[in-house]
C-alpha cells in the first residue's frame, strides 16, 4: 500500500508495513464506531437499565432522564428567592441527560454519594469530573452543569459527608479517608464504568477540573492515581491544607485577643495603595496589578504613625499585623514554609487577617481531627506545636505535598495548575513552591515542562474575581495538549466589567513572565509577550 500525496510535480511515497497497516485499520474502525455510537440518541431504556448495573461496594440508587432545560438543583425546592432562580438560570440551556445517582462504600464507614451526568446526543466521547471547596460536603450541581452543555459526560461526589464542617471526622477516620483522597478516586472508577455501560465504550478521555479543594482534590489524584485522568486543572489548590489552616489560625489568635491590632477596610485600602506604589510598575506596566508580587519589597513600616493613630497612617501593632500576614513561617518539625500571603491581596483581607473561610476551616480541622474536641478554642492554638501535630495526624491523607508527580508523568497525564497572585484565601507562595519541588525532584523545569504548566494570574483573588484578569478557559488548553500535542504556551485571560472584556493579558507558563512588548494598549493581551525573567 502506498500513501501518496502531490506538492508541485512531485510525489511522495511511503511504504507501510503490516503491522502500520493493522494499527490504521483498528483505529478506523474505533473512530468509526465512535462516530455512530456519540451520534446516535440513546434511547430511555439505556438510562432507566443502569439501575441494575452491578458495581463493586457500590449501589445505583437512581437513574433517570431529564428533559432538556428541565432540572432543577434539589435546593430549589426550599429556595425560591430571586437569587436563587438566577443562580439557577444556568440550567435553562442544559441538553437532555441520563442522571444517575450513586452510593459508594469502600469501606465498613463510608457513606459517599455521587452523581453523574450523560448526554442522551452528541456525547464528545469524553468524561469530566468537577471537585468541592473547603470541606463541603454536596453534589456540585452548578459545576457539572458547564461540562455537561460541552458535551461532557460529568460527575460529582459529596466527599462522603454533607454539610461544610468537619465534625463528620469526629471518631470517623474512615471518613477522613474519604474526604481526603478515596471519595474522588471512587467516583472516578464508578464512572468510567457507568459510561462504558451506557454508551457501550468507555471514555476516549478523562479530565478533572477544579479549585480551592477541588485543586488539592486534583493533586491527591495526581499523585495516588496516575491511571486515573489524562488530564488535570488543579486551580488554587489547597495542597498544604494543615499549613494553611495553621496560618491563619495564627494570625487570628492575636487579632482576636487584640483589637487594636486590627486593620479595618479603611486600613487595608492604604496598604494596597501603598503597595501598587511601591510595587506596580516593577514588571514593566503601571496597571494596578502586582505583576511580580514575590519580589515587591513592600516595607510597611513607612505607613507607620509618627504621632496619633489616622486614616493615613498605621499604629505599630497593626504594621506587625500586615508583617505578619505577609510572613511565611516555618514547621518546626519539617522545616517547610507555611506561606503568607503576598502583596496585592490587602484587599481580600478581613479584621481578623485571612478569610473567614480560612479561618473557619482551620478552626475545624483543629476541633475535629487534630484534637477531637468540639469546645476547642481559638485561643488554645500553639503554632509551633500545632502545626506539627496536625502535620504528622494527616500523614498526607488530606495534605498534597508529594512532589513525586513521576508516575503521572509517565502515565503520559498533562496537569495544568493556576492560581491568582493576589489570593487572600490560599497563598499563591504555595503553588510556586511546589512547582519548584516537582521540578527539582524530577530534574528540571525541562525534565517537566511537557507535562505540567503552572499559570499565575496579576491581580486574581481566590478562583475568580479581582481587578486582573481573572477569566480564562483552561479546559480548551488542556484538551489541545493532552487530545493533539499543543502545549499551553500561554493561556489567554480577560477580565469584564458589567459584562463587558475590558482587559486581556496572557498567562505565561512559571517562571516565565508575561512582558509588554512597548507598543499597543496594555489592556490587549496581543501586546505582551511569555518571556523567562
Amino acid at each position: 500500500l502506498l500513501e501518496s500525496s502531490t506538492t508541485g510535480n512531485h510525489i511522495m511515497s511511503k511504504q507501510f508495513t503490516d503491522k502500520d497497516l493493522i494499527k490504521m485499520a483498528a483505529t478506523a474502525l474505533f473512530l468509526f464506531g465512535s462516530v455512530i455510537s456519540m451520534a446516535a440518541e440513546r434511547a430511555p431504556q439505556y438510562c432507566l437499565e443502569l439501575t441494575s448495573l452491578e458495581l463493586p461496594d457500590a449501589t445505583v440508587s437512581m437513574a433517570e432522564i431529564v428533559a432538556a432545560g428541565e432540572f432543577l438543583p434539589p435546593s430549589a425546592i426550599t429556595d425560591t428567592s430571586p437569587a436563587a432562580q438566577r443562580r439557577n438560570r444556568i440550567y435553562q440551556d442544559l441538553p437532555a441527560f441520563c442522571r444517575v445517582a450513586v452510593n459508594l462504600q469502600p469501606s465498613s464507614d463510608s457513606d459517599i454519594n455521587m452523581e453523574i451526568w450523560l448526554p442522551t446526543d452528541g456525547w464528545n466521547g469524553k468524561f469530566l469530573a468537577v471537585g468541592n471547596g473547603a470541606f463541603t460536603g454536596s453534589i456540585r450541581y452548578s459545576a457539572l452543569a458547564n461540562p455537561l452543555g460541552r458535551g461532557y459526560t460529568s460527575s460529582s461526589t459529596d466527599t462522603g459527608h454533607l454539610g461544610n464542617t468537619a465534625r463528620f471526622g469526629l471518631d470517623h477516620p474512615e471518613k477522613v479517608v474519604d474526604f481526603g483522597w478515596r471519595a474522588v478516586h471512587e467516583m472516578t472508577v464508578a464512572s468510567k464504568t457507568i459510561v462504558g455501560a451506557y454508551y457501550e465504550q468507555g471514555p476516549r478521555y478523562s479530565y478533572w477540573s477544579g479549585c480551592s479543594a477541588g485543586g488539592r482534590q486534583a493533586m491527591q489524584e495526581a499523585q495516588r492515581f496516575p491511571e486515573d485522568y489524562d488530564g488535570i486543572i488543579a486551580g488554587a489548590p489547597g495542597l498544604d491544607w494543615t499549613g494553611r489552616a495553621a496560618a491563619a489560625l495564627r494570625v487570628a489568635k492575636i487579632l482576636e485577643a487584640d483589637a487594636s491590632a486590627r486593620l479595618s477596610a479603611t486600613d487595608r485600602e492604604l496598604v494596597h495603595r501603598a503597595v501598587l506604589t511601591s510595587c506596580d510598575a516593577a514588571d514593566g506596566v503601571k496597571d494596578g496589578l502586582i505583576g511580580k508580587p514575590q519580589q515587591c519589597g513592600f516595607d510597611p513600616r513607612i505607613l507607620q504613625c509618627s504621632g496619633e493613630k489616622s486614616s493615613s497612617c498605621l499604629t505599630a501593632a497593626q504594621v506587625n499585623t500586615v508583617h505578619m500576614l505577609y510572613s511565611s513561617p516555618l514547621n518546626p518539625a519539617t522545616g517547610r514554609a507555611i506561606t503568607g500571603l503576598l502583596p496585592g491581596s490587602e484587599l481580600g483581607w478581613t479584621d481578623l487577617g485571612w478569610t473567614r473561610s480560612a479561618r473557619d476551616t482551620g478552626m475545624e480541622q483543629y476541633k475535629y481531627l487534630v484534637y477531637g474536641d468540639p469546645d476547642w478554642t481559638l485561643d488554645r492554638f500553639n503554632f509551633e506545636v500545632d502545626i506539627a501535630k496536625a502535620e504528622a495526624m494527616d500523614a498526607n491523607t488530606l495534605n498534597a505535598l508529594d512532589a513525586d508527580l513521576g508516575p503521572y508523568f509517565e502515565a503520559g497525564g498533562k496537569l495544568i495548575q493556576y492560581h491568582g497572585w493576589s489570593d487572600p484565601q490560599i497563598s499563591p507562595a504555595n503553588a510556586t513552591a511546589y512547582y519548584r519541588r516537582v521540578a527539582e525532584f524530577l530534574g528540571g523545569r525541562d525534565a517537566i515542562n511537557d507535562s505540567y504548566r503552572l499559570f499565575m494570574a496579576p491581580g486574581m483573588g481566590h478562583c475568580a474575581g479581582g481587578p486582573g484578569p481573572n477569566s480564562f478557559d483552561m479546559i480548551s488548553a488542556l484538551e489541545a495538549w493532552v487530545e493533539r500535542g499543543e502545549a499551553p504556551d500561554s493561556i489567554i485571560a480577560v477580565h469584564r466589567t458589567d459584562g463587558e472584556v475590558d482587559r486581556s493579558r496572557p498567562l505565561c507558563p512559571f517562571p516565565e513572565e508575561a512582558v509588554y512588548t512597548g507598543a499597543g494598549s496594555t489592556d490587549e493581551a496581543e501586546n505582551f509577550v511569555c518571556r523567562l525573567p
